[in-house]
């Protein structure tokens, strides 16, 4: 089984939090109380860690990074590892917030089994959160797509920087840096920058993160599935559902009888399928689940 992510782009029409958010999180509560949860986060998880997503109301317009783009020429992939080699720290040094602490909580009470992250950012593993799938990928690994070897993201930065140094410094003065979900940042001019190979063949160095357009690896996806499986109920926290990679696990559980809790801001491709939808910030709402 593989997962083949589709690229959208579109963030969510603005619209008001639910005004009656006690009420809802009182139904969320009910509904949940006796339930072995595992939780589905998406980008506007991380919102609150300073992270910024793609489709949450207000959301800039933002262009997902492509396996195809990321293959397409060295030119793009100086371009790429350039505006990564800052983005990435970014990243690195977030922390994780109220909600990504509640569900760390929810597990303790053992009411949560586990997290499927579409998220490469750890920050559920850096709030103590056990059995997390990362269904895209983690930020802190580099692979080559040549052998297959494995490298941390900090060992090819101390090479990046030996390669450029003071790039970070230049680049300080070209204007405002944005980070992007993926760790991708907007800088534009990155015409100095010089990139790193394998060093093991020479082959081409990608971040270990499921692109768009690109394939979850199949033992993931199953021990996501299984995830799913072993529970009772399925929260999603901060997800869209605008990929199949996510949705997908929204509508297994529907099909098999287990309820679903969406939590987000605006509107999700899966809401005709939950048994309660929540439109408000998922720290708020899961730090009062968990609290309960």
């Amino acid at each position: 089984m593989r997962t083949r992510l589709q690229l959208g782009r579109t963030p969510a029409e603005p619209t008001p939090v639910d005004a009656d958010i006690e009420v809802r999180i009182d139904s969320l509560r009910t509904l949940l109380r006796e339930a072995r949860i595992t939780a589905l986060t998406g980008a506007g998880m991380s919102t609150d860690s300073g992270i910024p997503d793609y489709r949450s109301p207000g959301a800039p317009p933002r262009t997902p990074m492509t396996l195809e783009m990321f293959l397409s020429s060295p030119e793009f992939r100086r371009h790429y590892w350039a505006r990564n080699h800052l983005g990435w720290r970014h990243m690195d040094a977030a922390r994780p917030n109220d909600g990504h602490h509640a569900l760390t909580r929810l597990q303790r009470q053992d009411r949560l089994t586990g997290v499927i992250t579409q998220n490469v950012d750890m920050l559920h593993t850096k709030a103590g959160t056990r059995r997390v799938v990362e269904l895209h990928g983690c930020y802190r690994r580099v692979r080559c797509l040549d052998c297959g070897a494995l490298s941390s993201r900090q060992a090819l930065a101390d090479r990046l920087e030996r390669l450029n140094p003071g790039f970070a410094a230049r680049v300080a003065t070209r204007g405002a840096i944005e980070v992007a979900p993926d760790a991708d940042t907007t800088l534009t001019d990155t015409r100095d920058f010089l990139i790193a190979d394998c060093e093991r063949c020479g082959g081409i160095l990608k971040p270990d993160i499921v692109y768009f357009g690109e394939n979850a690896s199949r033992s993931v996806v199953d021990q996501a599935f299984s995830l799913v499986n072993d529970s009772d109920a399925l929260l999603v926290a901060g997800s869209s559902l605008t990929v199949m990679s996510g949705l997908r696990f929204v509508r297994h559980a529907h099909r098999t009888g287990k309820p679903v809790v969406i939590v987000n801001r605006g509107a999700t491709r899966a809401d005709d399928l939950a048994d309660l939808k929540i439109d408000h910030y998922c720290s708020t709402v899961l730090s009062a689940l968990a609290d309960d």
